[in-house]
Formats: C-alpha cells, sequence, structure tokens
C-alpha cells in the first residue's frame, strides 16, 4: 500500500526522514540532468535541493488556507527574477517539485516508483535517437547588398544542396545598404555544406554567410 508516513503529529523523525529521501532523490534527478545536459553547476544544485525546499513548504502549509496563499504568492515572485528555460531544464524543475510534493506529504514510496519510472525513461530518451530528425536542420544566415532581390535568388542552389529549405526572417542592416537573410534548411549531404557556402559566396558578393546547427533553447517553448 502506497500510503503516507506523516500522522497527525508532526515529529522531527518524520520530518528527517522526508528530508533525506528528498535530497537523494532530487540528487538523483540533477544527476541525470547533469548527465545528458549542458548546465550550469548553480541549475544542477538548485534541481538537487529543491525536493527538500517544496517539502519543507509542504509541510509547514499543512492543510492552512492562508499560509498555502502567502506561499504562493512568494513563489510566484521567483519567475520575475528567472530567465526563461530550455525544455529539458523546465522538465527537470517540474520533476524535482512533483518530487517534493509527494515527500511533503508523506508518500515516500510513490517519490521513489516516481523517480525509478520518470527519470529512466529520460535516460533511455537520452541516450536513443527518440525525436531527432533523420536529417539535421540548420540555420543559414546569408548578407546580400541591397541592389539584390532576395526573393528567388538562390533557389536553384537550393534545389541542388537541400532537401528542404524557407526563408524565416529578412533584416535590414548598415543604414539599409545590406539585407541578412536567415533561412532553416536541411542538406542533403553534409560533406557538400562548403561547396554549397562557396555557391552563395559568388551570389552575395563574399559577404557573411554563417551556417550552423538551430539554437532551439530559447525558442522552442
Amino acid at each position: 500500500m502506497l500510503n503516507t508516513i506523516l500522522t497527525d503529529t508532526f515529529t522531527i523523525g518524520t520530518f528527517l526522514v522526508c528530508m533525506v529521501c528528498s535530497l537523494v532523490l532530487g540528487s538523483v534527478i540533477a544527476w541525470i540532468h547533469s548527465r545528458y545536459n549542458s548546465s550550469s553547476k548553480g541549475l544542477v544544485m538548485t534541481i538537487a535541493l529543491l525536493p527538500a525546499i517544496v517539502q519543507v513548504v509542504i509541510m509547514l502549509v499543512n492543510g492552512n488556507l492562508g499560509t498555502g496563499v502567502a506561499v504562493m504568492g512568494a513563489f510566484s515572485l521567483i519567475r520575475f527574477r528567472s530567465v526563461p528555460g530550455s525544455a529539458k531544464e523546465i522538465s527537470s524543475i517540474f520533476m524535482a517539485m512533483a518530487v517534493g510534493l509527494a515527500t511533503g506529504t508523506g508518500y515516500l514510496i510513490t517519490a521513489v516508483i516516481f523517480v525509478v519510472i520518470i527519470g529512466g525513461a529520460s535516460i533511455l530518451f537520452n541516450v536513443t535517437k527518440f525525436g531527432e530528425s533523420d536529417c539535421e536542420e540548420k540555420e543559414l544566415k546569408v548578407t546580400i547588398p541591397e541592389s539584390l532581390d532576395y526573393s528567388g535568388i538562390f533557389d536553384d542552389l537550393f534545389e541542388e544542396y537541400t532537401k528542404k529549405h524557407e526563408l524565416v526572417k529578412v533584416k535590414t542592416a548598415n543604414m539599409g545598404s545590406l539585407y541578412k537573410l536567415e533561412y532553416r534548411i536541411r542538406l542533403k549531404n553534409a560533406a557538400a555544406e562548403k561547396a554549397f557556402i562557396d555557391g552563395l559566396r559568388c551570389r552575395n558578393g563574399n559577404l557573411e554567410i554563417s551556417c550552423g546547427r538551430v539554437a532551439y533553447g530559447s525558442e522552442e517553448l
């Protein structure tokens, strides 16, 4: 039976058991996150400590409506002092909060089972190609002079070297004398990337060109 260990009487022994469980499970979540993601030490420490912090808050509220509303207001202020995170970072934070809620209400076995199942699924998804596309999408940025009409100027090169191309942004630069074009592309052959860029250089007068991985972190949510 997955019953809570909490009783009507709050004891220091029960509190310490819940605290140790929160820290252990938070450390497991933090290890999984750091193992498969590039994150700062501060974020990893936060994920490790968050279950214990949430657990203490839940224990202190303990059904008191007024205290619960006050705590909710205090936690809402944290949003305005936080920068947007990637999808993986936010999922790890929510996972840590869920563990804190479980341990804070005394459902330690439920918390352990939750971490084992969700943590295992996270490891499985990271080590496999789950969610990855067959061909990596790239971000292509091309600068052209204002004398060139950017609509259709590179169509033949795109047909030759790419499976897919899409113009996503046009921006003027240098007092309007230059256009900066941003494309999302998928190359037919990764080895032909240099030949593709050389072809673009012949069209844009050897102005700046960049081609790299798409930075999903700040815009995927």
